[in-house]
């Protein structure tokens, strides 16, 4: 029978269909759809789930790099304009009319409506590039964070100066295996309490860093900090600090990766797939920009004071030596049984977060080759098998082949990449601009019409080539990071 392919984050049909029936018509909305009932409460919630992840486990680590002055100060400017651009983009959910437009479902459709012609096609690259990098990140995270269970227990039995040394091959595998079944479930997006015990692992892994971190400052002794984070012929050399620096701002834009989900936060049946299962949609009314924008600016703020809290306290608890990752960069030995804990947890939420960015991947393609292809049985034909306990599941060869080879891919460049700091810096500097700041600012002055050269314009202007700036030196420390990691690379070794 023909396949039916689920649709996904960012490849959904818009032909809701037509209502007839008035007394079911006040169980919808205006698009057809069932009605949305979320509040601006429920959203900032979930905004906050959404934004804090793996992003946190480096922050001590940039705040090393940058100092007390820079580091808050870099943290409290992402926040800004990463408040700043998601209200713009808030405003972009209806068009024409912010309040009475017609409804755009995802980020896509937003690029669409109001500037179209090949912005469209840039943001899908920039869009999809963006989640692929995500999913070979936290392969390389959720690796880490297994031999750092292993090490821990090693450490504990044999004391603190045994090395402890141990490959993320063989981890990456296991999770990549895990991945390969996972990939195969159809209608993933019904798995919800898989995706909200990916959220309660993300705020749990955090706390217990951020808990650990405290204990730490108070038992002493107290680490060496500076003004300006870690010292030029002590710590690192001039060309090290330059790089690090930039690479340290990479990593805190990973950090705020916010206004890629915003628009599906918004809509209805467009939401990423554990945002989907997880958050109630706005209600209208209040409009749902108003909503949004007060959601986003709670949720920012409690984002950013947990974020200053888990770098600056961690980076008082390390110092100018603080770990890339302060969960596995063994800053921390005992309570072993809690530190092994909290690298659980984080293995557990990236094993959920990973089909969170790879499914709208699956969906486009598969979707995409469907329409091209729609007489091939290797692509549209399912096959119904009986499992064990488990009822009926429909395979479809191309799904197999296709998903099977996705994982594999990703599980081979973590394999060949496997660096925390330098993959997070990449991550955050190449999608910070065009998806947070560029297509934003955009959008609004072309809804806007703003004109050339007045002072909005202008303002908004230097705002966005700053921030391009900024995104192409972290971009560019990040490369020089990771080519000096490889150099140094020993696969058998685990990544510090």
């Amino acid at each position: 029978m023909a396949g039916q392919f689920q649709k996904t984050s960012m490849y959904i049909e818009h032909n809701p269909a037509i209502i007839e029936n008035g007394d079911f018509r006040k169980n919808v909305d205006d698009d057809g759809r069932p009605k949305r009932t979320g509040t601006w409460m429920t959203a900032s919630a979930h905004i906050i789930t959404a934004v804090i992840g793996s992003g946190v486990l480096s922050l001590a680590w940039a705040i090393a790099q940058l100092g007390w002055v820079a580091g808050p100060a870099v943290l409290m400017a992402f926040s800004f304009i990463t408040y700043f651009t998601s209200t713009l983009l808030a405003d972009c959910y209806r068009s024409p009319d912010p309040v009475s437009g017609k409804r755009n479902y995802t980020y896509m459709d937003v690029v669409r409506a109001n500037l179209g012609g090949r912005k469209v096609l840039l943001c899908g690259l920039a869009q999809y590039g963006n989640l692929i990098g995500v999913t070979i990140g936290y392969t390389i995270t959720a690796s880490i964070s297994m031999v750092a269970v292993k090490r821990s227990n090693c450490f504990h039995k044999h004391g603190h100066h045994v090395k402890c040394h141990t490959s993320n091959n063989p981890f990456m595998i296991i999770f990549a295996c895990i991945q390969l079944f996972l990939s195969q479930i159809q209608n993933f997006h019904k798995l919800s309490w898989l995706s909200i015990l990916a959220a309660v692992m993300s705020f749990a892994y955090s706390l217990i860093g951020l808990g650990l971190s405290i204990a730490k400052v108070i038992g002493g002794p107290h680490a060496r900090t500076t003004l300006t984070g870690t010292t030029v012929g002590i710590d690192v050399s001039a060309s090290e600090k330059v790089w690090k620096t930039f690479q340290a701002i990479g990593d805190i834009a990973f950090a705020y990766a916010y206004s890629t989900v915003l628009v599906e936060i918004q809509a209805s049946h467009s939401l990423p797939i554990y945002l989907h299962l997880i958050i109630d949609t706005l209600k209208s009314p209040p409009a749902e920009n108003k909503a949004m924008k007060r959601a986003t600016s709670i949720g920012i703020a409690t984002t950013t004071l947990f974020y200053v809290l888990c770098g600056c306290v961690g980076y008082a608890a390390f110092g100018n030596d603080a770990p890339g990752n302060f969960l596995t960069g063994f800053g921390f030995y005992e309570p072993f049984w809690l530190v092994d804990i909290a690298n659980i947890c984080i293995a557990i939420h990236l094993i959920g977060a990973y089909q969170v960015f790879c499914q709208p991947i699956f969906g486009f393609v598969e979707s995409e080759c469907a329409k091209r292809w729609p007489d091939s049985n290797f692509i549209n034909s399912e096959y119904p098998i009986n499992i064990p306990f488990c009822g009926q599941l429909c395979v479809n060869s191309f799904r197999l082949v296709w998903r099977t080879a996705y994982v594999v891919m990703t599980a081979i460049l973590a394999m060949l990449f496997p660096f925390f700091n330098d993959f997070l810096g990449l991550l955050g500097a190449a999608s910070f601009w065009p998806l947070t700041v560029y297509f934003p600012i955009e959008m609004y002055m072309a809804r806007t019409k703003i004109p050339k050269f007045t002072f909005t314009w202008t303002w908004m202007k230097i705002l966005s080539w700053v921030c391009l700036v900024i995104s192409l030196v972290a971009a560019a420390a990040s490369i020089q990071g990771l080519a000096t990691d490889v150099k140094k690379y020993k696969p058998f070794h685990t990544e510090q």
